[in-house]
């Protein structure tokens, strides 16, 4: 199957699973692949085939068509003006919330701003009058029609590039059709409305006569790699219904706009008898939570299959770790929980996704039993690592720090009670370090995790607060926005300590895939990129008082001093020595989870 036809294909078989009915086609060239697959799913009963020549008309019935049956209705159009045509009835669906799905047909992006017949910027034509709207990537030449049983469509797993790409395809238009969907029905945190598919395609347009027959029984059986019993790639729960049950679920909490959601949820995943893995941000109790969440997830104790859950429920934006995702990527149920109309699923592993207010209602529905021995295997795991992590720290040089020995002591350290968090290793080492004994309150900018701005960002929050203030950033980070120390005479200067963890260039790369020792002669002035600057000097040129915190007892004076005015504390770490330490506390971690594990198999051969 061609490229383009095998993309039609899958979106219109997602569609048929979520539940719609009914299509509205007008004629053309572009859109052909979609006019054999909507021939195709009419001929063997999946929805019923509307054909129209005039687009506006076209329009105006699919918008009939949705508001009579409350169900999302895609319309279908070639590129060019064919797309415009659509306006009125989307602005009529978008004022009066009907389930308007357009699926606009487009010139493939090599074809853009050439001057090609029936070519002009389709993405963002509706803007203003859609819930949502993509300009779905282009089928490349070497992804055809994905696996035909489900169970490979959805794994990880592959045998050869050309069908890791189709997988990867597959599993990318069908959840880009389940949050259009989502969307038009206003599921699970928003109104109804029109959304709007842009979709690119590629020739060859018309179908491989050859493989035509294929095609046909797929339509005839329903097979096109989908989810098995033909349920759709996501299921966006409405508002009222509650999470489902699943005694063996693992929590994995990530950033949460919603003010003390993130305590909340930790709370309801106690309450249900889940373990709980919690990004560091906001001020739930961590005694709740597995500590050094990471550290654990980076050894082979959880896949194990007396550990592995059934399933996961990702609660917010989950940005922080590769161990989380690798985690996702393990589990056969991945289920999602959002605040927002949109869900973070970089991955394309949910099946599932439920508003705020099903996770809320799990106070008020009875729950079958936790599978509590299950959930203490986790929570053991975390009290034996935390104890190896403790028992480390204490057997650290005193005379050097490390980034992870810094953001164990402003979490922990009485005088420190909201911390702010810069990107890059600065969060993750705070993530990483996090334990039960974490008392301050995290804020950090995880919207686009950016380094830039975050000095502004905490002088801002310690203004807005009113209350003394610490930041924790790398050099990188600090010397990016050395202008925030910039604060003119008159202006109001807030209470603000911040800790400048100086590693001259970029640490975060050294624990990642290039700072490799096999990579080491290409590494150090493209990635490591050392600065030499001054912080000292930096912070005379603005007036603002600076301090050097060389060993642990330095910090932990440091810290004493509560915050009065702007004050930058500089902790110097070897950049050389970032990926020895992940590894050797991943070493030590696997060690004293190795050991838990032989204690069961002893007390249970006992």
């Amino acid at each position: 199957m061609h490229p383009s036809q095998a993309l039609a294909s899958v979106v219109v078989d997602e569609l048929v699973r979520h539940g719609v009915t009914d299509v509205v086609l007008c004629p053309g060239s572009r859109s052909a692949p979609f006019a054999y697959a909507v021939q195709e799913a009419d001929r063997h009963g999946r929805l019923r085939l509307h054909v129209r020549v005039d687009e506006r008309s076209a329009g105006f019935l699919a918008l009939g068509l949705a508001k009579g049956s409350g169900t999302p209705t895609p319309v279908i159009t070639t590129s060019g003006t064919a797309v415009a045509n659509l306006h009125p009835a989307v602005l009529e669906a978008h004022h009066a919330n009907v389930p308007l799905l357009v699926i606009s047909c487009d010139r493939p992006p090599e074809l853009r701003g050439t001057g090609a017949n029936q070519t002009t910027v389709q993405p963002g034509l509706f803007a203003g009058a859609v819930r949502y709207e993509v300009d779905l990537g282009a089928p490349e030449a070497d992804v055809g029609a994905p696996p035909a049983s489900a169970a490979s469509a959805a794994s990880p797993a592959a045998d050869t590039t050309s069908e890791a790409a189709s997988r990867a395809a597959n599993a990318y238009w069908r959840s880009t059709v389940s949050r259009a969907v989502a969307a038009c029905r206003g599921v699970p945190a928003a109104t109804p409305g029109p959304a709007h598919l842009n979709v690119p395609l590629r020739d060859p347009l018309a179908p491989d006569l050859e493989t035509l027959h294929d095609s046909e029984d797929a339509w005839a059986t329903g097979t096109f790699a989908g989810r098995p019993d033909g349920r759709p790639w996501v299921a966006v729960a409405p508002p009222d219904l509650p999470v489902a049950d699943e005694p063996r679920t693992a929590v994995v909490v990530g950033d949460l706009a919603t003010p003390g959601a993130t305590a909340h949820v930790v709370r309801l995943a106690e309450m249900q008898g889940w373990p709980c893995l919690a990004e560091p941000y906001g001020a739930p109790d961590r005694a709740l939570v597995v500590p050094h969440g990471p550290l654990l997830l980076s050894t082979p104790w959880w896949s194990d299959p007396a550990n592995l859950p059934e399933r996961v429920l990702v609660v917010g934006r989950v940005t922080l770790s590769r161990a989380v995702a690798r985690l996702l990527a393990a589990v056969d149920r991945v289920e999602v929980v959002t605040e927002t109309p949109q869900w973070a699923d970089p991955g394309k592993r949910a099946s599932r996704v439920w508003g705020l207010a099903a996770l809320r209602a799990l106070e008020t529905t009875d729950r079958s039993a936790p599978d509590r021995a299950w959930t203490e295997r986790w929570r053991n795991a975390g009290r034996v690592l935390d104890d190896a992590v403790r028992s480390n720290a204490d057997h650290e040089s005193p005379h050097q720090t490390t980034g992870l020995a810094v953001a164990t002591t402003l979490l922990e350290h009485p005088a420190v009670t909201h911390l702010f968090v810069g990107s890059s290793n600065a969060i993750r080492d705070v993530d990483l370090a996090m334990s039960p004994r974490s008392h301050a309150e995290v804020i950090a900018s995880r919207g686009l995790a950016g380094i830039d701005g975050c000095v502004s960002t905490a002088v801002g929050l310690a203004l807005a607060v009113g209350r003394p203030l610490h930041a924790l950033v790398g050099d990188l980070t600090f010397l990016h926005d050395a202008n925030g120390l910039l604060i003119g005479p008159g202006e109001p200067v807030p209470d603000l300590t911040i800790v400048v963890v100086n590693d001259d260039g970029g640490g975060i790369f050294s624990t990642l895939e290039y700072g490799e020792p096999s990579r080491a002669t290409q590494f150090e002035r493209v990635f490591g990129t050392p600065t030499g600057t001054s912080i000292g000097q930096v912070c005379a040129a603005h007036g603002v008082r600076h301090e050097v915190a060389a060993t642990a007892a330095d910090l932990e004076g440091a810290l004493a001093e509560p915050p009065h005015g702007l004050r930058v504390v500089e902790v110097p770490v070897d950049r050389t020595r970032h990926r020895a330490v992940r590894d050797e506390l991943v070493d030590l971690a696997t060690r004293a989870l190795q050991r838990l594990d032989l204690q069961r198999v002893d007390q249970r051969d006992a």
